[in-house]
């Protein structure tokens, strides 16, 4: 068996596992779900994709997200959260050309008395979907697209500010994904940011 046939073995087992591992999320909570939003604001190191905030050659650079949220109460003071990413995947599809969309179920933990501010700490699992050029393009000099994937694991923390309106979360968020491609060796994105979520 060839390295090409075992890498792309690999890339179709990390997504069945993504697969297996948050499936039983989306039945887990029959309680009504509520709708928010959450920005990232940070920066990664990557080894693999291109980043269009970078030169060539830099491995990495900032980080910007925006996340439609769906959450799913999973007891009295936890919640199960899909995390859709909606910015970096519509700007980059739009503008160069490219695929980088990293959805994740977030289990959430609020800590603290229920008449006052709360913390929250959460645990993250999802998938990295990259397709693209690699870390030494840039915009103006694209190299070959090719496709990459991996599993995504994230831990958070914040501070719940309840108000009339909602409630409001500021913390941060550290992340960790390896990256699978059969055109290249296995990757690494690593990385962290400021965090600010809405719900209602």
């Amino acid at each position: 068996m060839n390295s090409e046939v075992m890498r792309r073995k690999r890339i179709l087992s990390t997504i069945m596992l993504s697969i297996v591992i948050t499936a039983p999320f989306f039945g887990a909570a029959p309680e009504k779900p509520t709708f928010g939003v959450h920005v990232l604001f940070g920066g990664r190191y990557d080894d693999v994709r291109m980043c269009v905030g970078s030169p060539s050659g830099v491995k990495g650079g900032p980080i910007g997200e925006v996340y439609f949220d769906v959450r799913f109460p999973a007891g009295e003071k936890s919640s199960l959260v899909l995390n859709i990413p909606i910015f970096r995947p519509i700007l980059f599809g739009a503008a160069f050309k490219m695929l980088q969309f990293e959805p994740q179920m977030t289990y959430e933990r609020l800590l603290g008395p229920e008449d006052g501010s709360q913390w929250v700490i959460g645990g993250g699992l999802g998938a990295v979907f990259h397709y693209g050029p690699n870390y030494q393009s840039d915009p103006d000099n694209r190299g070959d697209d090719f496709f990459a994937v991996g599993p995504l694991l994230s831990a958070s923390v914040g501070l719940r500010l309840d108000g009339r309106s909602g409630s409001w979360t500021p913390g941060i968020k550290v992340f960790y994904a390896p990256l699978f491609s059969a055109d290249y060796a296995v990757g690494t994105l690593l990385g962290g940011g400021l965090e600010a979520h809405y719900s209602r």
